[in-house]
C-alpha cells in the first residue's frame, strides 16, 4: 500500500510560466523536470530542483524532443535512434549538473510527450533512451509504462524500472495513451480520474478503453502539471489515496 505521485514540472521558459509548480510540489512526491529541449531552461531547472529539495520531493530528468514551439508534443519524423540516444544523454547530463549545483540527487528519468509516446511502441527508440540514461548514470531509474517497449528497454539496459499509470489520460486498447486529439483522451473530470486510479491500483492492472485489463506492477501515478485544474486534481487524488490507506512516498526511494 505504497504509491508515488509524480508531476511533470519546470515547463516554463524565461519569464513565461506553465502551471503552478509551487502548489504541485506541496502535493506530489516526485517531480520530472524539463531539461530545456521541449520547455524549461537552466534557471528554471535549478529553481525547481531547489524548491523540490526544500519540500523533500524526489527529482528526475524529463527529456523531450528539441521542439520548444510544439512543447515536445509533435511527432518529429526522421529522428534516428542515435539522435535519440544523444539528446537523452545530453539532457540527463545537464540535469545532473543542475542537481549537483542545487545539492539534490537525481533519481530517475521520464521521457516527455511525443518522445515518450514513440518509445512505448518503438523498440529501437525505447532502447536508445535507455542507453542514453545508462551512459550518464546506471543508477538512475527509468519510468516506464507497463507492457510497452519502455518496460522491455529498461530490462535490456539493466535499469531499474518504475511502473507508471496516468490519472489524467485515457488508455487506448493496446495500453498506450490515447491520442490527445481524440475526445476524452485528456481527463479533466476529477471524480473520473480518481475513480480510474483507485480501480487500477485496486486491481493491480492498467484499465484501457473498453475495459481491457493488463495486470501490472504500479509504482507511481502521474498528474500533468500543465493541464487546467491540475492542482485540484492532484490534491483530490492524494486525499483519496490516503483515505483508502495508501502511503504516499517517492517510488525511487522504495
Amino acid at each position: 500500500m505504497r504509491i508515488d505521485l509524480n508531476a511533470d514540472l519546470g515547463e516554463g521558459f524565461g519569464p513565461w510560466t506553465m502551471g503552478d509548480d509551487a502548489a504541485m510540489l506541496d502535493i506530489v512526491t516526485t517531480a520530472n523536470i524539463a531539461c530545456g529541449f521541449h520547455a524549461g531552461d537552466p534557471d528554471i531547472m535549478r529553481a525547481t530542483v531547489e524548491a523540490a529539495l526544500a519540500r523533500g520531493v524526489a527529482v528526475g530528468a524529463h527529456p523531450g524532443h528539441a521542439d520548444l514551439a510544439g512543447f515536445g508534443r509533435r511527432r518529429l519524423p526522421g529522428v534516428s535512434a542515435r539522435q535519440i540516444e544523444t539528446l537523452v544523454a545530453y539532457q540527463v547530463a545537464a540535469f545532473a549538473g543542475v542537481c549537483a549545483l542545487a545539492g539534490h540527487r537525481a533519481t530517475h528519468v521520464k521521457t516527455h510527450g511525443a518522445l515518450g509516446n514513440l518509445c512505448t511502441e518503438d523498440e529501437a527508440a525505447a532502447l536508445a533512451v535507455a542507453r542514453g540514461i545508462r551512459a550518464v548514470d546506471r543508477g538512475l531509474a527509468f519510468i516506464v509504462m507497463p507492457g510497452t517497449a519502455t518496460e522491455r528497454a529498461a530490462a535490456r539496459a539493466g535499469l531499474r524500472p518504475i511502473f507508471e499509470i496516468y490519472a489524467d489520460r485515457a488508455y487506448a486498447p493496446d495500453f498506450t495513451l490515447a491520442d490527445r486529439s481524440l475526445p476524452g483522451a485528456v481527463i479533466h473530470d476529477v471524480a473520473r480520474a480518481v475513480g480510474a486510479v483507485l480501480a487500477m491500483l485496486g486491481e493491480g492492472a492498467v484499465i484501457a478503453a473498453g475495459g481491457a485489463r493488463l495486470p501490472a506492477q504500479i509504482d507511481t501515478v502521474c498528474v500533468h502539471g500543465d493541464t487546467p485544474g491540475a492542482v485540484a486534481m492532484a490534491r483530490s487524488l492524494r486525499a483519496a489515496l490516503e483515505g483508502a490507506g495508501w502511503h504516499i512516498a517517492p517510488a525511487a526511494a522504495a
